[in-house]
């Protein structure tokens, strides 16, 4: 029988920083320029927001651990458990889990749609819940075709903030648009690292990740990008800001004081890091993700209270 806290580890909470994330920024950015909504309308929309993305990013690592399981991709691998391809649990028990994290997606997406009756959100919750799907499931998942990368950057990146922006405020912001860029490489860090680690193992069974397209020596390029240029951007949009570019909040550019803990995996990869040893670069780069999303977040409301 499988145990709560295999169910736990099958949810791959290390990733769960994907999901909160981009909430926290669009939620920012929708704050500092000004809510459509009173302060209780507000709250109830981020909270629903963040189990959205909660939802899903849960849904996704269950339906990959079940669509990886029953092709036996997962077979051969060095990372973190899982649930179906270890035997921990069944293929239909994980497949259910799988559902269920959809279902509550849906319903709590259902609620946005009804409070902002913005109908044309349903179109969207459906292109995430089949990108959620389709990632490893069905006939040609995409992520065996090197595509998972430029999903993750749409739906945990320009989706999730702009969308989260857009529910608080009615418009589509230039600002959340801006954002949403390093938001989504971040999160793109955190499967990149996931696959690099992976590269013998799905080389093996086939599996055709990006990782495996690139090769050893520029997905770990690759991996830098995704975690430096965030910073970059960061301090574009502060120094715009105490430039008194109206658009950008100054506090922004607190963000870059995340630097020096992000030279903690980096030098693990680029060192050449392989295996287990990638494990702890996944943590430190879920750890990355919130503090740069937690002092961005901070920035941008302590740029609007200070008027």
């Amino acid at each position: 029988m499988t145990t709560p806290a295999q169910w736990v580890a099958g949810a791959r909470p290390r990733t769960l920083p994907a999901a909160v994330v981009p909430v926290a920024v669009g939620s920012a950015v929708a704050y500092f320029n000004g809510f459509s909504v009173n302060g209780f309308s507000a709250g109830i929309r981020i909270v629903l927001a963040l189990l959205v993305a909660l939802a899903l990013q849960v849904g996704v690592n269950y339906s990959n651990d079940y669509s990886d399981g029953i092709r036996g991709t997962d077979e051969v691998r060095v990372g973190p458990i899982r649930l179906v391809g270890q035997g921990l649990a069944s293929p239909a028990a994980v497949k259910k889990a799988a559902l269920l994290s959809f279902l509550v997606a849906c319903a709590s997406g259902g609620l946005l749609v009804v409070l902002t009756q913005a109908w044309w959100l349903l179109i969207v919750g459906v292109l995430a819940v089949a990108a959620a799907w389709f990632y490893t499931g069905g006939p040609r998942p995409y992520g065996y075709a090197g595509l998972g990368e430029v999903f993750v950057f749409v739906f945990f990146g320009l989706v999730a903030v702009v969308g989260t922006t857009y529910v608080l405020t009615a418009q589509i912001q230039l600002l959340a648009v801006i954002l949403a860029v390093p938001v989504g490489l971040l999160a793109c860090a955190l499967l990149v690292i996931n696959n690099l680690r992976d590269i013998p193992g799905d080389t093996e069974v086939g599996k055709n990740t990006l990782a495996v397209r690139l090769g050893d020596a520029r997905t770990r390029e690759l991996y830098g990008f995704c975690l430096w240029v965030p910073f970059a951007i960061a301090a574009i949009v502060g120094l715009g800001g105490i430039g008194y570019v109206s658009l950008f909040p100054k506090g922004a550019l607190i963000a870059v004081v995340a630097i020096p803990v992000a030279f903690i995996p980096w030098n693990k990869v680029r060192s050449g890091a392989v295996g287990p040893a990638l494990i702890e670069v996944l943590g430190w780069t879920g750890r990355i993700q919130l503090l740069y999303g937690l002092l961005l977040t901070i920035g941008i409301v302590a740029t609007r209270l200070a008027g």
